[in-house]
């Protein structure tokens, strides 16, 4: 019986064919935080982005 394949090896794969596999998170600018997917900026503590929805990766 074969194994599964280890993350590892899986994110290795993804990598190999130009797929992102590290978690996205906040962008920074200056002393705010931006939004990856709109480019909106909040401050620090923000935990999700008002204008587009998008949550940060665990």
């Amino acid at each position: 019986m074969a194994s599964a394949p280890s993350d590892d090896m899986f994110d290795q794969f993804l990598a190999d064919r130009g797929h992102e596999t590290e978690p996205v998170r906040w962008d920074r600018s200056y002393n705010k935080l931006q939004c990856p997917e709109c480019g909106a900026l909040h401050s620090q503590g923000a935990s999700t982005c008002t204008v587009c929805g998008w949550l940060p990766e665990a």
